[in-house]
């Protein structure tokens, strides 16, 4: 008989007190939020950089400096130099390695930060595989270096230059795996602070970012389309508006609690949703709050005392008040709303009044037109959440708030059933949906938004991600167009790319919409064949683990370029096969392509994106300047016969 194991003894051992910085290296998701690589704005690298920057904002919103200096090296190291006090250097020990120390616990001046805390640098030291600050203060400089939260070097003396802060970090690669800094990421992190700081400037590797109109800039330079009205900019104490519509449908919103760009909105958001609709229904005594917020951008931004967020990462707001035992949110922008906007409406009648009402009575007119068609479609939809015949779903889905595995929520848009099958067979349950088109989907530039509940498949599409309301309720994260890489491939492409664009370019904005990247060839070889020793012992060092060794070596190339590396790594005389559509790629290889190494191309929109004529050109009826370029650019591909082939 075997012996009985024997528990595990639980004894004074066992108890263990780490330090401040082991802490954060053990736990970093308590501190940061995610982790992640760079390639989202929610990533931890981002985290690092926002709290380093934080507590310069903080000596700006002091008057103490108004010029920061921030630079990015080969996208890994980043400093950050600022003008203000300097951290007192008596106690710069305490405010970069020892938790819960901070100047900002009680000072009423500091109230209205995001980090109180006592944590934010810290945490950035502990997660740093190096880790350098400097207290520039009454001519002196003290200098410190850490490694992975332990103190190097402790240096102080005399020094000519301007007082402040100066902070030099590099992630630590081992924490965050093959991370890389995105520059259009930071470059938008930092646009936003100055938008909420005006009067600051930041210099990011040598470039200006300065915003002298706050929240009026960020609309101007982030709307796609021409704006009905001249924005509407208004301040209050704790409180900044700025508003306009445009001809797109939709509602577009920016919010901002105490600097933080909160990009899931919360409670300030929903506050100012509600009543910018109801103090212009008020006004016009009429119209109903859907059709007054169609097509509105707008832009809000708080300061709440003490905020309480849904998550670590501070992207969306659960504070009911603005301050412990003060007013509601929720009233607080209200009458700030209710205030100022009805005033603006009876003052400004030619130039905003008009031109709004206009825009309300369009948009009804729309809306009763297909109200017929709507409540059908609607009837349609229900019956489809029951049985979508055309979405295979999976079991997480991004607007579970409570999962952690809710942004890996995706759907693939497949064209014809081969594709999709090879999709469905190789994909995981969990995260990845399948939503399977009949062929070419219905070229809707120029439609009304009528055609999205006339047209079954748009209908079906729009039911499935759960976007008719708006994208709170978004069901996947990523929705990937995934089609052949040949001509009616990128046909379609173009046409789901057009229906996200004219009813929801909001899906597109919030970085939601991307291509997938399948390959174009396989190049393979047996391991026995190929000369260069080197290749083949990378590729095993690659195998997955558990997975058996391969008779051959196989590379998957997206273009001609890899194709040609490929063939000279695996030579002599390569077996090559050329995809021509996802059908002919087996269910076995597919998940290679729609694994974690998948290849993705995002779906972007900015203000330079000259939408409405972009989709007039292609989408359009048939130009002759459209006509003309493909005649100019025409690629006529000849077989010519293998004994000329071969002269």
């Amino acid at each position: 008989m075997d012996e009985l194991v024997k528990p595990v003894e639980y004894t004074e051992d066992n108890i263990r007190h780490l330090s401040d910085m082991e802490h954060v290296r053990t736990r970093p998701g308590m501190y940061i939020g995610r982790l992640g690589d760079g390639k989202l704005p929610e990533d931890g690298i981002y985290v690092l950089l926002k709290e380093v920057i934080d507590n310069s904002i903080d000596e700006f919103k002091m008057n103490a400096g108004d010029r920061i200096e921030i630079d990015i090296e080969d996208n890994l190291r980043v400093s950050v130099r600022d003008y203000g006090r300097g951290i007192p250097q008596g106690k710069l020990i305490e405010a970069v390695s020892v938790l819960n120390t901070g100047g900002k616990y009680d000072s009423k001046a500091f109230k209205k930060s995001v980090g109180l805390n006592g944590v934010g640098v810290k945490a950035v030291n502990a997660l740093s595989s190096h880790f350098e600050v400097k207290s520039f203060r009454e001519g002196k400089v003290r200098a410190l270096s850490f490694e992975k939260g332990n103190l190097q070097s402790d240096k102080t003396k005399k020094t000519n230059d301007e007082s402040g802060t100066y902070i030099y970090f590099e992630p630590d690669n081992t924490l965050f795996k093959n991370y890389s800094f995105h520059d259009d990421i930071v470059e938008e992190m930092l646009r936003n602070y100055t938008y909420l700081n005006t009067g600051l400037t930041i210099m990011y590797n040598g470039r200006r970012i300065l915003s002298r109109h706050g929240l009026k800039d960020l609309l101007t330079d982030n709307m796609t389309g021409d704006p009905l009205y001249p924005i509407v900019h208004m301040k209050g104490e704790d409180i900044e508006i700025a508003f306009t519509h445009t001809n797109q449908y939709g509602e577009e919103y920016y919010s901002f609690v105490n600097g933080q760009h909160t990009t899931q909105g919360g409670t300030h958001q929903t506050a100012f949703k509600e009543h910018i609709a109801k103090t212009i229904k008020e006004f016009f005594g009429k119209y109903e709050y859907g059709d007054i917020r169609n097509g509105l951008v707008a832009a809000i931004a708080v300061n709440v005392e003490e905020p309480v967020f849904e998550s670590q990462t501070k992207i969306k707001l659960g504070s009911t008040l603005m301050a412990p035992d003060g007013e509601t949110i929720n009233k607080y922008v209200g009458d700030f709303i209710k205030t100022n906007v009805d005033n603006y409406l009876h003052i400004h009648k030619e130039d905003f009044t008009d031109i709004l009402e206009s825009k309300i009575k369009e948009t009804e007119r729309e809306r009763k037109a297909m109200a017929g068609v709507t409540k059908l479609a609607r009837e349609r939809a229900k019956k489809a959440n029951l049985h979508n015949r055309k979405l295979r779903d999976c079991r997480v889905h991004y607007c579970d708030v409570k999962n952690d595995r809710k942004e890996e929520s995706s759907i693939f848009i497949t064209e014809g059933d081969s594709a999709s099958g090879s999709i469905t067979k190789s994909r995981d349950v969990n995260t990845q949906a399948v939503f399977s088109l009949r062929g070419k989907p219905l070229n809707c530039f120029g439609l009304t938004k009528k055609v999205v509940y006339e047209n079954e498949e748009f209908n079906l599409l729009q039911a499935a991600l759960d976007i008719e309301d708006g994208l709170d309720s978004l069901r996947y994260n990523k929705v990937i167009v995934a089609t052949d890489a040949d001509v009616d491939g990128m046909h379609i492409r173009l046409l789901i790319i057009t229906f996200f664009l004219q009813f929801f370019p909001e899906l597109i904005k919030k970085g939601h919409v991307y291509v997938l990247q399948t390959p174009l060839f396989r190049v393979r070889n047996r391991r026995t064949k190929i000369k260069d020793k080197q290749v083949i012992a990378d590729a095993d060092a690659r195998r997955a683990k558990g997975e058996k060794k391969n008779d051959f070596i196989t590379r998957y190339c997206y273009s001609e370029e890899e194709r040609v590396a490929a063939i000279n790594e695996l030579g002599p005389e390569p077996e090559i096969t050329r995809f021509k559509g996802l059908g002919e790629i087996s269910p076995d290889e597919f998940a290679h392509f729609i694994g974690p190494d998948m290849r993705l191309e995002q779906v972007t929109l900015h203000k330079n994106d000259q939408v409405a004529k972009l989709l007039e050109y292609y989408m359009g009826k048939n130009t002759m300047e459209r006509q003309n370029f493909i005649i100019d650019n025409l690629v006529i591909e000849e077989d010519l016969p293998e004994d000329q082939g071969e002269m």
